[in-house]
């Protein structure tokens, strides 16, 4: 699952932030997940031939829109190119598997080199990792777990226009991944806060390269569009080991670098201290409670860059940070901490 990492504090505020979904877009649908696709977010307003590419409504919901302060923005720039990369090792649900040049059934062919998936800003999304992927959501992006989602899943959402991110964790070990055992005890570290994980010895990056790699291998081989690495800023806080801000920028360099040498695009999760650094080396930023923390101004080099900016509240009802987020060019939504397929956009 995902899970908001920053200093100790924000990090309790997370665990009860979910407890409370009160939000309001003109009616209170309270927690009946067909709130989403009906009257929060016209499906006019998402539905796109070519997801990546701008057009008017390519934002969360129309006359709400997609992210923060005051005035929504009325078009989305650039028209990215799609890039799920060539497929080539993996099977569905562990990494590696296939022999080289071979694809896993269901699964995008390869495209031309460099010509990766750039997601603009405004583009409405839709964020599940947990449940089977409930498909119906009229948005033109979707963030779904990569190892819980075979290529079949990747197919099906292409073919309704979809693009789709493969959520990985990338900075702790979880217990329950089928590659769990691949991860050295000499890599993990203390505990992230949630059960079964424990963060990674990111300076180890001989040790945890190929084994990053193996995991977007098989994010390439099912065809998805792009990565979303989660937990990949250890270094504030307490993993066990003394990791630096340098230590972290390599890190997640590297694996900005993984994603686009298979041809994907590349989200920043979180890392807010660290976006002047990395803005111009990720493709979109993924982010979690900017407005209840009052940090969203910091993810403004994305949008500046024509970059997309993903992002979600937990506790805050729409009507708490729609407004200020949307005037910023965010894609924004409020959803449960246990992202089900329950959503209410802007």
């Amino acid at each position: 699952m995902t899970r908001r990492t920053r200093p100790l504090p924000a990090a309790i505020a997370l665990a009860t932030a979910l407890l409370a979904t009160s939000c309001s877009s003109g009616s209170d649908t309270g927690d009946d997940p067909s709130a989403d696709a009906t009257g929060a977010q016209p499906p006019a307003a998402t539905a796109t031939p070519d997801p990546g590419a701008s057009s008017g409504p390519g934002t969360p919901g129309t006359p709400d829109a997609p992210s923060t302060p005051g005035t929504p923005p009325s078009t989305v720039p650039s028209t990215p190119t799609t890039a799920p990369g060539t497929p080539a090792t993996g099977t569905p649900g562990t990494p590696g598997g296939t022999a080289p040049g071979t694809t896993t059934p269901g699964a995008t062919p390869p495209q031309p080199a460099g010509a990766r998936w750039q997601p603009a800003p405004g583009l409405a999304w839709q964020w599940q990792l947990g449940d089977g992927v409930d498909q119906s959501v009229d948005v033109p992006v979707y963030d779904i777990d990569g190892f819980e989602n075979d290529a079949s899943v990747v197919a099906a959402l292409h073919a309704k226009g979809r693009k789709v991110i493969c959520y990985i964790n990338a900075g702790s070990w979880e217990d329950f991944r089928p590659d769990s055992a691949a991860f050295a005890k000499a890599l993990q570290g203390s505990g992230n806060g949630w059960k079964g994980e424990k963060w990674f010895d990111i300076r180890k990056i001989d040790q945890l390269k190929p084994l990053m790699a193996a995991r977007f291998d098989m994010c390439r081989a099912k065809g998805f569009d792009a990565i979303e690495p989660d937990t990949i800023e250890a270094y504030n806080q307490k993993s066990g080991f003394p990791l630096t801000a340098e230590d972290q920028l390599r890190y997640n360099r590297m694996l900005a670098s993984l994603a686009h040498e298979r041809g994907m695009a590349i989200g920043l999760k979180n890392d807010l201290e660290q976006i002047p650094a990395l803005v111009g080396e990720f493709d979109f930023a993924v982010n979690e409670e900017c407005a209840e923390f009052n940090e969203c101004d910091r993810l403004s080099p994305f949008i500046q860059a024509g970059k997309a900016v993903f992002h979600v509240e937990y506790k805050l009802g729409t009507e708490k940070f729609c407004a200020r987020t949307k005037g910023l060019g965010f894609s924004s939504m409020q959803k449960k901490l246990e992202l089900d397929a329950w959503r209410r956009p802007c």
